[in-house]
């Protein structure tokens, strides 16, 4: 089978994430495992543990959604053979591991300088998200700069995850008033989201330049798959170009539903999602002639995936024909 995987970031995040498939497969044992000695607590105790508001901070929501993520890939083992990799936002941490460009370890270190220096940011400058379903972007742009022009704040769109629904990030009275301004201009709904800061938004300025050097630091590789970035939907070629993306990310607009195009146009048989939270899968629906999408967030999901797998190598014709 040609398999395509997908990987969410921030906002997918659930309390007891990883913890099964932790206990079921030792791949998975040994990434919270690696983890423990790379953060410095416990992680798998935290996601079993923590609590809602806890697990929300992103200072532990990106390590905890980066190493559940890799986990669950990690647990389906070398019948996993992916052609193509894209993540949402921080996600493409977890596609860069997969593929080899990063070593776990790199990537972790990575994440979790990202997620401190995103924390530190928000205690100078709080500020929030919200999804907006069933406005084009140009009626949000226009609801966004009227927000702007009222002197409610800083406010930018952020993420364009799927036609009809486009997040928007910065000064939390900003985001409520480009809110209520888009939904009088027809947004079917506005839809504050599960996070603790204005990320892909002017408010990080202070933590892409905190988290700039660690990049610059880092060893990074040509991946062995192809891995598409959501910062300009386009395939990496060239080790630069992703230093240089993984910097942008934290402030920049995400391109998710251009990657998610880009990686549905590789001919493939499955696209995977691996995360606690059902959020890609769901928005190949949207994309014309794009194949089944499904989400791996559990042990369960992991074995029916190994079996679907493995019986796809072993019997490719039957497969195909049933």
């Amino acid at each position: 089978m040609r398999v395509g995987v997908v990987f969410p970031g921030q906002g997918s995040q659930v309390v007891g994430m990883g913890v099964d498939a932790a206990r079921a497969y030792p791949a998975a044992a040994t990434c919270f495992g690696k983890a423990k000695t790379i953060l410095g607590y416990d992680l798998l105790a935290l996601c079993e543990r923590s609590s809602d508001e806890q697990l929300r901070e992103t200072r532990y929501a990106q390590p905890a959604i980066f190493v559940t993520n890799v986990a669950l890939a990690k647990a389906v083992g070398d019948v996993l053979d992916p052609v193509v990799s894209a993540g949402h936002s921080f996600g493409e941490y977890c596609s860069l591991t997969l593929a080899s460009a990063l070593t776990f370890e790199t990537a972790l270190s990575l994440v979790n300088q990202r997620g401190l220096a995103m924390q530190r940011a928000t205690a100078h400058a709080q500020g929030a998200m919200a999804a907006v379903l069933g406005l084009d972007p140009g009626a949000l742009r226009e609801a966004v700069a009227q927000a702007v022009a009222r002197g409610a704040g800083r406010v930018q769109l952020a993420n364009f995850n799927a036609p009809g629904q486009i997040v928007i990030s910065g000064d939390a009275e900003a985001v409520r008033v480009a809110g209520e301004l888009a939904a009088a201009a027809g947004a079917k709904r506005v839809v504050p989201l599960n996070v603790s800061g204005a990320w892909h938004s002017v408010l990080m300025d202070p933590a892409r330049e905190e988290f700039a050097r660690h990049v610059m630091d880092a060893t990074v590789m040509l991946p062995r798959f192809t891995v598409i970035s959501n910062v300009d939907a386009k395939p990496y070629d060239d080790v630069e170009q992703i230093k240089t993306n993984l910097i942008r990310s934290v402030t920049d607009e995400v391109l998710w539903h251009d990657a998610a195009v880009a990686l549905a146009s590789y001919e493939l048989d499955l696209i995977v999602e691996f995360g606690a939270s059902a959020v890609l899968a769901p928005m190949f629906k949207r994309i014309p002639n794009a194949p089944k999408a499904i989400t791996v967030s559990d042990a369960a999901g992991v074995e029916k995936l190994r079996a679907q797998l493995t019986a796809a190598r072993e019997s490719p014709r039957e497969l195909v024909e049933g």
